[in-house]
């Protein structure tokens, strides 16, 4: 296992490797495979970001982030400004459905509304979070399958194991109506959200708990 400082290096080093990321006020620290993130971040995108970058790094087992964003003069927009954009992004998204409503305050945009599959969902929040003037982003978007769920177990096992960037061996799924539950352990982070990724592409699944815990050797 890594050393806290080893871990912590590593982290500093992928996020001034990310280029996306402004690392001038952003903080490190790290703790028994327990990262930190602390300081400011000057777009909601980039505080995104640096949290994806943390997880690529080898060693770390969780992420406690607590970046601001504080935007500088260049993204500043107003309300109706912000509002706007958020409409159009969406609107011109090829995979977010009309039903989804936005509500702007102070920079912090909320998403609600009801789409069939929870890849909309999250095509919805990608398309606002690297808007300018965003603080923030709340999806509180449910989904409301057109199918419903037949064998969803059986079926997130078997694409489990046809994904080649996923060992299936060490996870176990299980499944009560539409509800699915993954347990165990794989490799690194990446293998986690590619799992969990998996489990919601299953026809009429509305929520999947990712209980997977990420093994450091």
């Amino acid at each position: 296992m890594k050393s806290d400082t080893q871990l912590k290096n590593d982290v500093m080093e992928e996020l001034l490797w990310e280029p996306t990321v402004t690392m001038r006020n952003v903080n490190v620290a790290a703790k028994d495979g327990i990262v930190t993130l602390s300081g400011t971040v000057p777009t909601y995108a980039e505080k995104s970001t640096a949290q994806k970058a943390t997880q690529r790094v080898e060693g770390v087992k969780a992420i406690a982030e607590e970046l601001e964003v504080e935007l500088d003069t260049t993204h500043n927009r107003q309300e109706s400004e912000i509002a706007e954009a958020v409409v159009q992004s969406l609107k011109w998204h090829v995979w977010v459905p009309n039903s989804v409503q936005v509500t702007v305050e102070h920079g912090w945009v909320t998403l609600s509304g009801a789409v069939p599959w929870d890849f909309q969902r999250n095509s919805a929040a990608d398309a606002v979070k690297h808007l300018s003037g965003v603080l923030g982003v709340t999806n509180n978007i449910t989904l409301k399958p057109i199918v419903p769920p037949n064998a969803v177990k059986d079926a997130i096992e078997k694409a489990l194991k046809r994904d080649a960037e996923i060992n299936a061996d060490d996870i176990t799924v299980s499944a009560v109506g539409a509800k699915v539950t993954l347990a165990g352990f794989v490799a690194s982070w990446h293998e986690r959200n590619e799992a969990g990724t998996v489990a919601w592409n299953a026809p009429g699944v509305t929520h999947v708990e990712n209980n997977l815990t990420v093994c450091v050797p």
